[in-house]
């Protein structure tokens, strides 16, 4: 049996100790949304009441309003709880709440998302860099994206900025059908940035250009069509095959038979 000495010479017995409480899980469930409240869930005792129809009945009591959703069939509705009193509506509250979800959809699908690129270019940029960086442009603009175009200036660059102000004025007028500037060139510390943004045409190009390659794959099927059925031979029991005798030995035999008669 072991035995542990404490600070005041006393000795226990290990395990008689208490033991350090365990950590309580962290609760991860999802909050509670708070919901409206209906009906029976309204507790004050009085509420401005405003009809079905959008009329204002005026103060009643809470049972009062009940009674009168009721007969109606239809629910009380506490739109303005922190009215005094509380304003609480007539209404179908299912066919309200369906209402509502319907415009939060509706609105959630015409937004739209706004996508970012970046291509970083340097002021003492290659030709052929250049026009592999110009590529990735069109390619983002074409896919109704915005482009930020970024100067990275490296030492001494940065006392020259015009050259870069003209880089970027030059690649804003090689994609100028495609997309438009937005934020004009400005200085951010030892770069410089520009934003282009898609135009009405960007993505259209590319559309039509596939509906173009797809006919021209359709007229050269076609015209290979053509081609292997004129060179196909004629079928076997068509008239002048290679089945029908020769005219001269037709004639002979025609003869052998009219002198044996």
């Amino acid at each position: 049996m072991q035995w542990r000495f404490n600070e005041r010479g006393g000795s226990t017995r290990l395990g008689d100790s208490p033991l350090r409480p365990r950590r309580r899980p962290e609760d991860r469930t999802r909050p509670v949304v708070q919901q409206d409240r209906i009906n029976e869930q309204i507790r004050v005792p009085r509420v401005r009441l405003v009809g079905p129809d959008g009329e204002q009945i005026g103060i009643k009591d809470t049972k009062e309003a009940l009674e009168l959703a009721y007969s109606k069939n239809l629910d009380l509705v506490e739109v303005a709880k922190d009215a005094d009193p509380p304003v609480a509506k007539v209404m179908d509250y299912g066919k309200w709440r369906y209402e509502q979800e319907q415009r939060a959809k509706l609105a959630r699908k015409h937004q739209s998302t706004i996508n970012i690129k970046e291509i970083k270019l340097r002021p003492k940029i290659g030709v052929h860099d250049y026009e592999t960086k110009k590529g990735h442009v069109v390619r983002f603009l074409n896919q109704r994206a915005k482009v930020k175009v970024t100067i990275m200036f490296r030492g001494r660059e940065n006392l020259h900025p015009e050259r870069g102000r003209m880089l970027l004025e030059r690649l804003a007028g090689d994609v100028k059908e495609l997309g438009q500037v937005e934020q004009q060139p400005t200085l951010d510390g030892r770069n410089m940035v520009m934003v282009l943004g898609p135009t009405k045409n960007a993505g259209v190009t590319r559309d039509a250009e596939g509906e173009d390659r797809e006919r021209g794959e359709e007229a050269v099927q076609g015209d290979r069509g053509g081609e292997a059925d004129a060179s196909a031979p004629p079928p076997d029991d068509a008239p002048g095959s290679g089945d029908q005798e020769p005219s001269g030995e037709a004639e002979a035999r025609a003869g052998d038979r009219v002198g044996r008669v």
